[in-house]
């Protein structure tokens, strides 16, 4: 991928970033977030998740217009403002809304490009076009056949266009982004076990429990003992 001027580089915790190569004069502004921070600041976790999904695949943002631009510029500054005047009465409170604001800020730059990009794959590759149908369903539909079927083909196919494409079968990104889902769902400690279970529509909390076993190697209960 590649990130070009006035184009903006979204990524999580616990990405797989490699061979990064800066071009010459390269310049550019960064914030790190502590990944307890972030999520404990999340104003709406079912958002955060589409938006975490979505930014694992498409890292690279477009900036449509200078309000988006100046948006993040400005949100920067304020962070970095927030951050450094540790002598406010309510330093912890007022850094942790300013980045709820931020969040919130980044989801509508990112709704309006999932949007423009969902309405131009309509007429995309197949592997393009299952991507997005992924992100979409696989919190409840976690077969290929599924998939297929949306697109007219065979599962077998399906699997071999994604290969041929990622080096990733149908499954394996069905698997990626429903284990990045309960990860999320996991840490949001407002939800109890059986709760994401119905959320994710397993017939029930045993198969959800063996199903998260075999993506995490932890069975959920185990994973959150893990958090603290």
């Amino acid at each position: 991928m590649e990130c070009k001027r006035g184009e903006f580089l979204f990524w999580f915790a616990g990405s797989r970033l490699s061979d990064l190569q800066p071009s010459k004069g390269f310049k550019a502004t960064v914030l790190l977030v502590e990944k307890d921070f972030l999520n404990n600041n999340m104003p709406d976790q079912s958002w955060s998740i589409n938006a975490l999904l979505h930014s694992r695949v498409y890292p690279v943002k477009t900036l449509h217009g200078k309000n988006d631009r100046q948006r993040i510029l400005s949100n920067f500054k304020w962070l970095h403002d927030r951050f450094s005047e540790t002598d406010h009465r309510f330093y912890e409170e007022a850094l942790s809304l300013q980045m709820q604001l931020f969040i919130l800020d980044m989801w509508h730059i990112f709704a309006n490009e999932y949007e423009r990009r969902r309405h131009s794959l309509q007429t995309g590759t197949l592997y393009e076009r299952f991507m997005q149908l992924a992100q979409e369903h696989c919190m409840t539909e976690r077969e290929v056949q599924f998939y297929s079927n949306q697109l007219n083909i065979t599962p077998k196919y399906l699997n071999l266009v994604c290969k041929n494409s990622s080096g990733v079968t149908a499954s394996g990104w069905i698997q990626r982004f429903a284990r990045e889902r309960i990860l999320l769902l996991l840490q949001n400690k407002n939800l109890n076990i059986s709760e994401i279970a119905h959320e994710m529509e397993f017939s029930s909390r045993s198969f959800f429990t063996r199903y998260v076993k075999k993506l995490l190697g932890a069975t959920p209960s185990e994973y959150r003992s893990r958090l603290g």
